[in-house]
């Protein structure tokens, strides 16, 4: 049997694959009427996906921890750090 979670992350997988697929149309797309609309599909795709993901919070399905000032910030040295090596 198919538990709630479970059937939760399906839609949230679907709005979510929804969203990519939109978003490369949007990028592709020559028309500009067409254009409008699916922009406003994606983002009602977009509103979904992030109720979904509310109500997941919410139910305890996902759980978020706070880090630490100093913690985040080794992380976006090294990450800046990266970035930088990247670039030269």
């Amino acid at each position: 049997m198919i538990s709630e979670e479970d059937i939760l992350n399906i839609m949230l997988s679907f709005e979510k694959n929804m969203s990519d697929n939109y978003s490369v149309a949007i990028n592709e797309m020559s028309n500009k009427v067409l254009y409008k609309k699916i922009i406003s599909i994606f983002d009602d795709t977009k509103d979904m996906g992030r109720e979904i993901y509310n109500l997941m919070y919410s139910k305890g399905y996902y759980n978020l921890t706070s880090e630490t000032d100093s913690k985040i910030e080794k992380s976006f040295n090294k990450y800046s750090k990266k970035l930088e090596d990247l670039t030269c």
